[in-house]
């Protein structure tokens, strides 16, 4: 394996040997375990002869860039989520690109105005349905997880996540923040149990009766089903892509973006265009169960089995503006308690 891995930690990465001045070299902080990304960094080296270094951490990375300042050795940060990689344009960490490759690639929609940040993949945070216990067609739309019908019947995880923060920002951009906070009241009011656990766990309180309906994203379902201790729970549910038929479902993403001090920064821009070509989006979309952000590549594997997505095209950047009110109205209705 060429790609060198730090330890999971940002205890151990720092002594990851990352040199400034090197040649030849990218250097990467991720919020994404450097596994899930050595099939793509690999077929990048293999193309360009440019080695790749990762240091992976669960959080506080926007954190260690702000330590380091200029002197960094990072060049690129690759994170999930619309907020953390928004987190990363408010601490003015990163640096705009202009680039005909990326912009012909990604959407608009799926790329900061002012190129700070550029999706890789896309997910779905889809509604999951018991198949023994919801009929196909009976819930198709978020706005449905309020109706007094599924009182008792649904199950989350906490409502300050991330992923449920985005849902919720997308909420608020479509319907105004009244409106919102009144929807997410109802879905408070028809929760089975305390908002807990992480996506899978969702899944898995349906299968064990817990509740009929669950929020998760897609790639979740996804790597359920290749592994064959949860194949099982995941067969249990069925997949709703909310809002279908109207404005779209509402998408997250993986991302990328360029840092300020990038002391390898072509070759981190030549990665960046390389991670947005066909080739690229098939690997990393196939090896995360997710969505190619490039429209011009099809979903495929398990994905592609799935059907059809219709996404909301809605910015992500515009989600992400809304997440401080979406943070304020879950602690306005007490979601989590």
């Amino acid at each position: 394996m060429r790609l060198k891995l730090a330890a999971t930690a940002i205890a151990a990465a720092c002594a990851l040997p990352m040199q400034a001045s090197a040649d030849g070299e990218v250097n990467i902080y991720s919020y994404r375990q450097a596994y899930l990304l050595e099939p793509l960094l690999n077929a990048f080296e293999e193309d360009t002869g440019i080695e790749t270094n990762v240091v992976f951490a669960k959080k506080g990375l926007a954190e260690r860039l702000e330590r380091e300042g200029r002197n960094s050795p990072a060049d690129l940060v690759m994170t999930v989520d619309i907020s953390r990689i928004n987190e990363l344009v408010e601490r003015d960490l990163v640096q705009s690109v202009e680039n005909d490759t990326l912009e012909k690639n990604i959407p608009e929609n799926l790329r900061h105005p002012d190129g700070k940040w550029f999706a890789l993949t896309t997910r779905g945070r889809l509604i999951f349905a018991s198949k023994e216990r919801v009929e196909e067609g009976e819930i198709t739309t978020y706005e449905q997880l309020a109706d007094e019908k599924w009182n008792d019947r649904i199950c989350t995880r906490s409502g300050k996540h991330p992923y449920n923060i985005a849902l919720f920002s997308s909420m608020i951009a479509h319907h105004g923040e009244e409106q919102t906070e009144e929807w997410l009241a109802g879905l408070k009011d028809n929760l089975a149990r305390k908002p807990q656990g992480g996506d899978r766990d969702q899944i898995k309180a349906i299968h064990a009766g817990e509740c009929d309906i669950a929020i998760g994203n897609s790639y979740y379902y996804g790597n359920m089903l290749n592994d064959e201790n949860q194949r099982e729970q995941a067969e249990a549910v069925r997949l709703v892509f909310p809002n279908a038929d109207g404005r779209g479902t509402h998408i997250n993403i993986s991302g990328i973006a360029l840092t300020n001090s990038a002391p390898n920064r072509d070759n981190a821009i030549r990665l960046m265009e390389f991670l947005s070509t066909p080739k690229a989006q098939r690997i990393y979309a196939e090896a995360n169960t997710e969505y190619p952000a490039n429209p011009e590549v099809k979903p495929s594997g398990i994905v592609a089995e799935w059907g059809e997505i219709n996404p909301d095209d809605l910015s992500l950047q515009e989600i992400a503006e809304n997440r401080n009110a979406a943070v304020k109205m879950v602690d306005r209705v007490d979601y989590d308690n």
